[in-house]
């Protein structure tokens, strides 16, 4: 945000300093003694509009985003991405590594002055499991080993089965089926956030409108215009007010990246994307504010497996082939030139402790993928001189999805004769169309929950909520049902990349780098933080020059 715009706004700052508001204006930050701009607001930019914004049903990056600072879980994390105390203060795990007892503060409180229970946990787990809520991350449960999570979210068990229990206000005690070292980093994400339940049995369905949502975390939401914007401000109940700096975080809605550039430049945001493929020049011309870093995301295209899918999709060396025309390099280095890296396995390269198994089409030129590609499509009597093929490719709506399906349709055209047609939708009809398997080929991205390969991997599980393209391989299940108990399961993961490139259950194409606008005077913003789980409390506004 420009300087022009915090002088405009300082007068009101000042005032509401004299009104008991922020105590950190005109004053210098209490850690590192660096002085603070006097108006302590961020504005990002966001790309969609959020599906929900209601912890158990948050389903994408922008709603997790809202949902850090709406809400507090059991613990936080820090700028290096390692669980810190939340609402819990402290935790102990059995030696048998399947009981953790988790301590919560005495101090926290909700937006209206209730006090956060142990109960206000065990409720929003429940719920989140239970059938009628119809969250589209209950699967999430049961990939944290929860007991009996299984079971609850097939309607085969009672919510109240469910291993979390309160053992008292304070005390929350978890069960979970096998050990899991990086359990306490899956209680940062918002399907186990806490949940008011008194606010949601009186407001139903409206309860996360401004006005009747009640929050526990660093921010109340106080103003949402659907695709427009979306305005939270500090949370004077939240237990380390005190010591959060920014007052008013600002979420714009831009469908248009290139618009929310211009508005960037502006003055009017101070966060957002860069453009696809405009790194190289911006780096240049603002060296101090367009940045790239690792992020935990990989960018790829599903298959259809299931029964309404192509015909053709069904013979693996259609598959095998359309995924070995994609040249990788292409688009990375000249449609994206963001810092990107090729993929040929779903799992980011950068994921704790992972090591990128061999893989066969990783090895090879693009001339001899593109050879074998069409090696493989003639033998299977499709491409040139076969029989015509034609796939509709789903995205939703961006610029940089656009430009990459109009490059893979070329590709697949020209090294195989394959025709692609391009659709795309907006981003709740979009992830509507893809989860129903109403698509042929769709573009998808997933983002680590949690710093392990099985946040990737477990989307390959028959059974997994996020298994869009209904990839089935009882070998693969197999595997990853031994890597939930197994002392060293890297091996495992890595065999499962190896059957997931064989049968081309999906087309990697590339992970992530977050490439981005970012303000000077915006500070702390966590870019080692290999998921990017930022939380505004943790930012602030330096006075600049």
């Amino acid at each position: 945000m420009n300087i022009l715009r915090r002088t405009l706004l300082a007068s009101t700052a000042a005032a509401l300093v004299g009104l008991g508001g922020t105590a950190w204006a005109q004053m210098t930050h209490p850690e590192t003694g660096e002085p603070l701009a006097e108006v302590q607001e961020f504005t990002y930019r966001v790309l969609d509009d959020f599906p929900s914004i209601d912890p158990s049903l948050i389903q994408d990056v922008s709603g997790s985003e809202v949902g850090r600072d709406l809400f507090e879980g059991l613990l936080n994390e820090d700028a290096a991405g390692e669980p810190i105390p939340g609402v819990a203060t402290s935790w102990e795990v059995s030696d048998d590594g399947l009981t953790y007892t988790f301590t919560l503060r005495d101090n926290a409180k909700w937006s209206n002055g209730d006090p956060v229970t142990a109960g206000d946990f065990v409720y929003s787990w429940r719920r989140a499991a239970d059938p009628a809520t119809a969250s589209e991350y209950s699967w999430y449960l049961e990939v944290m080993g929860l007991e009996n999570a299984g079971a609850v979210t097939a309607g085969e068990m009672a919510p109240d089965q469910l291993g979390v229990r309160a053992i008292d206000d304070l005390t929350l005690e978890v069960t979970i089926d096998a050990p899991r070292p990086y359990f306490p980093q899956m209680t940062t994400f918002p399907t186990t956030f806490p949940l008011h339940q008194a606010t949601i049995e009186a407001h139903g369905d409206d309860w996360t409108r401004p006005g009747n949502m009640v929050s526990n975390g660093a921010y109340v939401l106080t103003d949402y215009v659907p695709q427009e914007r979306l305005v939270r401000e500090r949370n004077e109940m939240y237990w380390d007010n005190d010591n959060t700096i920014i007052d008013k975080v600002t979420a714009l809605i831009i469908n248009d990246e290139n618009v929310a550039l211009t508005r960037y430049l502006a003055g009017e945001l101070d966060m957002t994307e860069v453009p696809t493929g405009q790194f190289p020049r911006l780096s240049q011309e603002y060296p101090d504010q367009a940045i790239s870093f690792p992020s935990s995301c990989s960018y790829y295209y599903l298959f259809n497996h299931s029964d309404s899918g192509p015909e053709a999709l069904n013979d693996v060396r259609v598959r095998q082939a359309l995924s070995m025309a994609v040249d990788r390099d292409v688009i990375v280095n000249n449609i994206l030139a963001g810092g990107q890296k090729p993929a040929y396995t779903f799992t980011h390269w950068a994921v704790a402790g992972w090591e990128q198994p061999e893989m066969d089409i990783a090895n090879m030129t693009q001339d001899e993928r593109n050879e074998r590609a069409r090696e493989l499509i003639t033998e299977a009597g499709y491409g040139i001189g076969g029989e015509p093929l034609t796939f509709e490719i789903l995205y939703n709506t961006s610029d940089a999805n656009r430009s990459i399906a109009t490059a893979i349709s070329q590709m697949w055209k020209q090294t195989l004769g394959v025709e692609a047609t391009l659709a795309n939708q907006e981003w709740s009809t979009y992830l509507d169309t893809r989860g129903n398997q109403n698509f042929e080929v769709a573009r998808a991205a997933w983002c680590a929950d949690y710093n392990e390969p099985s946040t990737y991997l477990d989307l390959f599980v028959s059974d997994s909520g996020y298994n869009d393209g209904k990839f089935v391989n009882a070998d693969l299940d197999a595997l990853m049902a031994e890597a939930k108990t197994a002392e060293d399961p890297m091996p495992l993961y890595q065999q499962v990349e190896q059957i997931a490139s064989e049968n081309a259950a999906i087309i990697p194409i590339y992970h992530y780098a977050s490439v981005r606008m970012m303000s000077e005077d915006l500070e702390n913003f966590p870019t080692e933080n290999f998921l990017q789980n930022w939380y505004s409390k943790d930012l602030y506004i330096s006075a600049g020059e």
